[in-house]
């Protein structure tokens, strides 16, 4: 990813401005922000220098958002946008995505959308545009859908692929309807699981929407996961892309199958990424494993104790299990109560097929 591109914030409310421009400097790319209170300074900050994004809100005096956002279009077709905006209303979304934003987003209100929010960001500033779902490029739609249910979201995911839009319903942490085209039900919501890129947007849940899958989330995971390793398998020679794709729907289908929410891999060294798969908070764990497993080798120093075989951590809301592994360290999150003896097996054959 290349560091310090820039972004350009538009809104008629300084306050938010200051707010915002402290949070996205302070992203992993380390990018420039700068701030814009008209849309006329916004298209002569535009013209002057070069930016990577432009996030934009709607509702501003003389020139709006969109009349922005049209004239961006023309001038300067390669920069990306992002619409920001507190009104939630369909006829605004579907201009705006008409304009050929990147993303449509109602201003953050929660941790959790603010989280998600930052990693649309950090992923539009990647060069990496040509695959994946747009907003979170370095996620599957899998990982995305387990995401929301672990978080016991109620939403709607609504996700296009070209010309085919599709619709995930989620109530409660449970996925309760799908539908795409003709399709219904399990065998929409597996349809619109194959689709390898696409853009995605989440729309205000519908909890009186009837419900037609009742099978777990994690079993439809699960299938759809062996569904693209059947499919891998009959390639003779996949792509990097491809490899790279294949190796990450073999992770959530070994999550899946030992029944844990997530894991985080941390390799030896700083040189090499951490790699997550089922939570938004790689970073952050992974800042917590390496405190932990320096208490620990600090501790076992001490006591001439021999290097960490586990540690588990237990919370009212989640277990965690510390298990180093050849060349990593994993952290891998499981329910509350489940038995410590399954964890730690289970947490083995997850490490264990990793890079398989």
């Amino acid at each position: 990813m290349e560091s310090n591109h820039k972004i350009l914030l538009l809104d008629d409310e300084s306050d938010l401005l200051e707010l915002y421009q402290d949070i996205l400097s302070r992203l992993s790319s380390r990018p420039q922000v700068q701030t814009a209170t008209t849309g006329a300074r916004a298209l002569a900050m535009l013209a002057s220098q070069p930016f990577r994004l432009l996030i934009c809100d709607l509702k501003m005096p003389a020139m709006d958002g969109l009349q922005v956002l049209a004239i961006v279009r023309r001038r300067h077709p390669e920069l990306r946008t992002v619409v920001m905006t507190g009104t939630e209303d369909e006829e605004f979304r579907s201009r705006a995505y008409a304009l050929g934003v990147d993303l449509f987003w109602l201003k953050p209100e929660t941790q959790q959308n603010m989280q998600m929010f930052l990693e649309c960001i950090e992923s539009l500033l990647s060069r990496e545009v040509d695959h994946g779902f747009r907003g979170i490029q370095s996620k599957s739609l899998i990982d995305l859908v387990q995401m929301e249910c672990l978080s016991q979201s109620s939403i709607v995911l609504r996700v296009t692929n070209g010309s085919s839009m599709g619709r995930i319903w989620i109530h409660c942490g449970e996925l309760t309807d799908a539908a795409v085209e003709d399709l219904v039900g399990e065998e929409a919501f597996l349809n619109i699981l194959s689709w390898k890129s696409g853009t995605f947007e989440t729309l205000p849940a519908e909890p009186d929407r009837s419900r037609t899958i009742f099978k777990p989330v994690n079993g439809l995971l699960l299938e759809s996961a062996q569904a693209m390793d059947e499919t891998a398998g009959r390639m003779e020679d996949g792509s990097p892309r491809q490899r790279e794709q294949d190796r990450a729907s073999r992770r959530v289908s070994a999550l899946v199958q030992a029944g844990a929410e997530w894991a985080v891999c941390l390799p030896s060294g700083d040189a090499r990424p951490v790699e997550v798969c089922g939570t938004q908070s790689g970073e952050e764990l992974a800042g917590w494993m390496r405190v932990a497993c320096e208490a620990c080798r600090s501790l076992s120093e001490q006591l001439n104790a021999g290097p960490l075989g586990q540690l588990r951590g237990v919370h009212a809301e989640r277990e965690v299990l510390l298990l180093p592994w050849e060349d990593k360290t994993f952290l891998v999150g499981w329910q509350t109560g489940v038995d410590a003896e399954h964890a730690l097996e289970k947490s083995k054959k997850i490490a264990f097929s990793w890079d398989s």
